[in-house]
């Protein structure tokens, strides 16, 4: 093994990666409850351009541990996200995660609508009281559909984790996010994904548990 492979251990991996990051930033600073996620997105990632474009609304951390200390539901716009979120930790905390993209029936009405099946899986989830997280990482449709169930009175979420990448829609569904009213995580610009939509709530989770543990 060559000598610069010091360290093999899964969880040493990523407290390694953890200092590393934490060194890379150097003197930058960030509000004590938004640090954890930022620093969890770049170790997801490697992309330090995070530091900046990842923009945290008033309360959204705060509102989105409480929701998930709760026992809430979340719905993500991917498949790939749901498998991201860690599933031990959302069953210590009673919450869940689910995708709709793949229900027939969302299928059949899209199809019928003639719109995307993201902006139906959002209006089937809004049927839900206990669906409090929306988590997007693919689909602008999905934003701006929420939007507009938010706008109507229809929903009305503790966060919207918006972190769409790409191109058509893609800056204007975020923008629309920040307006209506309700916590938000996005990520500005074309910038994002399911895999940063999952670090974002794997952040959240880890921190709502060590909170509990603290309470405890």
């Amino acid at each position: 093994m060559p000598e610069s492979i010091a360290v093999t251990n899964p969880k040493e991996i990523e407290n390694k990666s953890f200092d590393m990051i934490t060194e890379i930033l150097g003197e930058r600073s960030f509000a004590p409850l938004h640090e954890p996620v930022i620093k969890r997105v770049i170790h997801a990632t490697a992309d330090f351009d995070y530091a900046d474009i990842l923009k945290i609304g008033e309360n959204a951390v705060e509102e989105g541990m409480k929701a998930l200390k709760s026992g809430c539901g979340i719905i993500t716009d991917t498949k790939m996200a749901e498998a991201g979120i860690n599933r031990k930790a959302l069953a210590r905390l009673g919450s869940s995660v689910n995708c709709l993209m793949h229900d027939e029936a969302v299928a059949g009405e899209a199809a019928a609508r003639g719109i995307t099946r993201a902006a139906v899986s959002m209006e089937k989830a809004a049927r839900d009281a206990n669906n409090k997280i929306f988590v997007i990482g693919n689909a602008p449709t999905a934003l701006i559909r929420l939007y507009g169930l938010v706008v109507e009175g229809v929903l009305k979420p503790k966060l919207v984790i918006g972190v769409p990448v790409g191109f058509v829609n893609v800056v204007a569904s975020k923008e629309l996010i920040k307006k209506c009213g309700v916590p938000y995580i996005i990520s500005e610009g074309r910038k994002g994904g399911s895999n940063v939509a999952a670090a974002i709530v794997n952040a959240l989770l880890y921190m709502s548990i060590k909170e509990e543990k603290q309470d405890g």
